[in-house]
């Protein structure tokens, strides 16, 4: 029977999942009937799940995207010329990985700043570290860290970054005057990609 110094120590080796899938054992009937291995599979099964879901948690509140979305919501039906075998490809991942980079284009209200986010949310669940930023907001904050000398605090941040996205890029004129530039990092390979939401309407379809 879990007793508290045993439960204690676990929460102190962060098993948390564990834990709670250990309680839900001991008031199940039928469960000592079960092998040790069986149920000590569901205990891992169960401590795994947490650290993932806890991981998904971190990575979205990191990534402070504008919204809440997920390409499962996507509808197809909407008449914007939104292929679902682009978004499929794009749900890989792969382009992530490979350090190539998406730029959504169309008129105003056809979804592209939910679309990013969904695909930003969807690399999250990948295991990516995603970063939203509002373009003018972006620069903004490049100017004001190279007027205070923090500028190589905010590279760090963006080095970080498997993913970054900038939404509504070019929407204030004003604001695209040159900015820092981010450098690159020679001591390992581009893993970048990134999401450029882009106001002006091209001559293919949305994506």
């Amino acid at each position: 029977m879990l007793n508290e110094p045993t439960t204690t120590k676990m929460l102190a080796m962060k098993l948390n999942g564990m834990v709670e899938a250990l309680e839900e054992q001991r008031k199940t009937a039928d469960m000592a009937s079960w092998s040790f291995e069986d149920r000590l599979a569901l205990l891992v099964e169960r401590q795994w799940l947490w650290k993932e879901n806890r991981a998904m948690s971190t990575r979205l509140k990191y990534a402070k995207l504008r919204q809440p979305a997920c390409l499962e919501d996507i509808d197809y039906r909407h008449p914007r010329g939104l292929q679902r075998s682009v978004i499929d490809h794009l749900a890989g991942s792969d382009w992530i990985q490979y350090a190539q980079n998406c730029i959504i284009t169309g008129p105003t209200g056809v979804g592209k700043s939910y679309l990013a986010c969904a695909l930003a949310q969807n690399a999250c669940r990948d295991g990516h570290r995603t970063l939203y930023f509002y373009a003018p907001k972006l620069f903004r904050e490049l100017l004001a860290s190279q007027a205070a000398g923090t500028l190589s605090a905010l590279f760090k941040k963006l080095a970080k970054t498997h993913l970054l996205v900038v939404d509504d890029w070019g929407m204030e004129k004003g604001i695209l005057r040159p900015v820092p530039r981010l450098p690159g990092d020679p001591g390992r390979p581009a893993r970048r990609g990134v999401h450029l939401d882009h106001q002006s309407v091209p001559a293919g379809p949305l994506a």
